[in-house]
C-alpha cells in the first residue's frame, strides 16, 4: 500500500469516529496525527469537506452497526498498513466522492514561491493580493466556503478582500492567522513565527492539540512572535511598520541592530553569504536604508564607515576587525 493511500485510510478512520464524537484523548490523537505533517491535514479536510458538502458525513452519524464497528477497532496513532475492512471500503467510498466532486467543492491549491532576491505579486480569484519576499512558499486554495493559505516557507504580505461569508485564514505550521479583511504581513523561519497587523484586525491561534496556547488578537501596529507554545505581543509605531514592510520596495531598513543580525537579513536575499568572524565586530550597531539585493555596496560602506576588514572566499564575505 502506497504511503499517499494510508493517509487516506486514516483519514477515512478518523472521520468515522469523528461522526460518532471522540473523547478528549481521542482528539488529542487525532490533532497530533494531524500536526505531524501538512499533508494529514489536507488529505483529512479535503474529504470532511466534500463529505458534508455531498451529505455522507451525516449519514454515518445513523447506523449502529457502523458506529459499533468503530468501537470496537482502537483508533490507530499513526497511518498503519493493516486496517479493518470497512475502512478500506469507506476509503475506497470517499475516493470516488473525491474523484467526482473535487472539481466543484474543492479546487486543487495553487503552489506560489520565490527564489533567492525575488518578489512575487500574485492576485487571487477572490480580488485578495499576496506579496510574497525572497525565498518563500505559499500555497492557496479558494472554497465556496472558505479561503485558505499555507504559508510553508518565507514571507509574505496579504491585502484581503473583506467577505464576512467566507474567512481568511493562512497556516503557518501548527498557527493560523483568521481574517475578515485586512493588511498584514507573516513571515514564517520553521518554528518561529511573526505577524504584523498593518490595517483591521487579525487572530493568531495555535494548534487545538496545545491548550496552553490562547488565540492572540492583533490590531493595526501590532507584533506577534510565536515560538513553540509562546507568544509576545507588542504594539509598535507606524513607522516601525513602514520599515518592516520596506522589503516590498526592495529595501532593508535597520534602527540600530547588530551587525550579526544585519548580516542574516542580508543573507535571505542573496547568494553572497556574510560572515562576522568575532564577537566584537558582530555586537557593532547598525542604522539606515540598504538595497536589499546589494551586498557589495554594504559590504562597501562597513569598511569605509568602520574600517573593518573584508576577505572573501567564492561566495562568501569574511568579516572582521
Amino acid at each position: 500500500m502506497s504511503a499517499r493511500n494510508e493517509i487516506e485510510d486514516t483519514a477515512a478512520y478518523w472521520l468515522v469516529r469523528q461522526a460518532d464524537g471522540l473523547s478528549s484523548e481521542e482528539q488529542a490523537r487525532l490533532d497530533a496525527w494531524l500536526n505531524a505533517a501538512a499533508e494529514h491535514k489536507t488529505v483529512f479536510w479535503r474529504l470532511e469537506y466534500i463529505w458534508e458538502k455531498t451529505g455522507r458525513l451525516g449519514a454515518l452519524r445513523g447506523p449502529d452497526t457502523l458506529a459499533e464497528a468503530v468501537t470496537e477497532t482502537p483508533p490507530p496513532a499513526m497511518p498503519r498498513r493493516v486496517r479493518p475492512r470497512w475502512v478500506a471500503g469507506l476509503a475506497a467510498a470517499l475516493a470516488v466522492i473525491v474523484l467526482s466532486s473535487a472539481a466543484l467543492l474543492w479546487p486543487r491549491p495553487a503552489h506560489y514561491a520565490t527564489d533567492t532576491g525575488e518578489r512575487r505579486l500574485v492576485a487571487l480569484s477572490d480580488g485578495s493580493r499576496v506579496e510574497l519576499n525572497t525565498e518563500t512558499r505559499l500555497r492557496t486554495a479558494m472554497s465556496p466556503d472558505s479561503r485558505e493559505a499555507w504559508l510553508d516557507k518565507g514571507e509574505a504580505y496579504f491585502e484581503v478582500v473583506h467577505d464576512a461569508s467566507r474567512p481568511f485564514t493562512v497556516h503557518m505550521g501548527a498557527r493560523s492567522v483568521h481574517v475578515l479583511g485586512t493588511r498584514f504581513s507573516v513571515r514564517r523561519d520553521g518554528d518561529k513565527v511573526q505577524v504584523l497587523v498593518a490595517e483591521g484586525r487579525v487572530r493568531l491561534s495555535g494548534s487545538k492539540a496545545d491548550p496552553v496556547s490562547k488565540p492572540v488578537v492583533l490590531d493595526r501596529g501590532d507584533v506577534a512572535t510565536g515560538m513553540g507554545a509562546s507568544v509576545l505581543q507588542s504594539r509598535t509605531s507606524d513607522q516601525h511598520v513602514d520599515d518592516q514592510l520596506a522589503w516590498r520596495r526592495g529595501l532593508l531598513v535597520f534602527d540600530q541592530i547588530t551587525l550579526a543580525d544585519a548580516a542574516v537579513e542580508f543573507n535571505r536575499y542573496n547568494q553572497t553569504q556574510l560572515k562576522v568572524l568575532d564577537s566584537q565586530t558582530a555586537a557593532i550597531r547598525i542604522g539606515g536604508s540598504f538595497e536589499a539585493t546589494n551586498v557589495e555596496a554594504f559590504v562597501r560602506l562597513l569598511q569605509s564607515a568602520y574600517g573593518l576588514k573584508i576577505d572573501r572566499d567564492d561566495e562568501t564575505v569574511k568579516i572582521s576587525e
